[in-house]
């Protein structure tokens, strides 16, 4: 079994789009794991509509260790909230995996709505920079597969991290098992995080990341540079 982990905070406006990609999926037996930080608007309640199992939240990475200790799957898959999986995306991974004989794996992202400039953006400076490290410094981000004996092994995400904690457990990983990126489909996300602080200024915060990691070799637990989670949601007249 597949169990899918997603971490949520008031992710109404997104949650039913990843889960009904999710739903569609063909060939693949999996759970749901939402695991929720307190979400005060309808995220648990959609969550019970597409049959989730919920658990308790935190920051992303305490959602995603929550969720892996309720997980029954052999296999995890750490999805984010604004996600989307194009047709077949679960079979046609999985059979990579297992083709390749990983034990852990992440996506090229592909932003969505698609703008010419966005995809030039996450294609020139993350897809074809993780795909020339992909054996050398692994990466990965918005969705990771892991096996679960190896994410028990590691002791899962390290939450003291403020800022990619999954990277840092992609490199860990790679200490102990053989990862890659899979190639069968690209993983769609919401531009959300870039359109509201800016693409310049998102890129620069991740680039300032990869160089205390590389200069100092650790990886940032300083609130100097943080992710701020559910700080994307959409705004309302209501709200």
């Amino acid at each position: 079994m597949l169990s899918i982990i997603i971490p949520t905070l008031n992710e109404e406006d997104y949650l039913p789009i990843v889960l009904e990609s999710i739903v569609k999926q063909q060939g693949v037996d999996y759970e749901i794991i939402i695991a929720d930080a307190g979400s005060t608007d309808a995220t648990l309640a959609i969550a019970h509509k597409y049959n989730c199992i919920v658990a308790p939240g935190g920051l992303p990475a305490a959602g995603r260790n929550n969720g892996a200790q309720v997980a029954k799957g052999d296999i995890l898959f750490f999805l984010d909230a604004d996600a989307l999986l194009s047709d077949n995306f679960l079979r046609d991974s999985l059979d990579e995996f297992s083709r390749r004989n990983l034990d852990f794996a992440s996506f090229c992202l592909h932003p969505i709505p698609l703008k010419w400039y966005s995809y030039f953006l996450v294609n020139t400076f993350y897809n074809k920079m993780i795909l020339a490290l992909e054996h050398i410094r692994p990466h990965g981000a918005m969705g990771m597969i892991v096996k679960k004996d190896l994410f028990e092994k590691l002791g899962g995400y390290d939450e003291t991290i403020t800022i990619a904690e999954d990277h840092e457990l992609a490199r860990r990983a790679a200490q102990y098992g053989k990862t890659g990126i899979l190639r069968s489909h690209e993983l769609f996300f919401s531009d959300r995080r870039f359109v509201k602080d800016g693409w310049i200024a998102t890129g620069f915060k991740y680039f300032l990341t990869g160089l205390h990691e590389v200069v100092l070799g650790r990886p940032v637990r300083s609130h100097f540079i943080t992710y701020q989670f559910a700080h994307y949601k959409k705004k309302t007249k209501n709200k």
